[in-house]
């Protein structure tokens, strides 16, 4: 099982409790370099039409939950 998935599936069972730095590595696999980062929000530029982006926040160290 690779880290991704494992990542993945942690996440899965427990969503509230994830890392930020985990959150990142899988969003950067989906979804390429981030747009914009350095400042409190991540934003990711998604390839599905609508509103194309995902916003991922750290807080202290968790990722925020929206």
């Amino acid at each position: 099982m690779t880290s991704s998935q494992k990542i993945l599936d942690q996440m899965r069972r427990e969503p509230t409790n994830v890392r930020y730095s985990d959150l990142l590595k899988i969003c950067e696999e989906c979804f390429g370099k981030p747009r914009q980062s350095g400042t409190s929000h991540t934003l990711f530029k998604t390839p599905w039409p609508g509103d194309p982006r995902v916003n991922i926040q750290n807080d202290k160290g968790k990722a925020k939950a929206y």
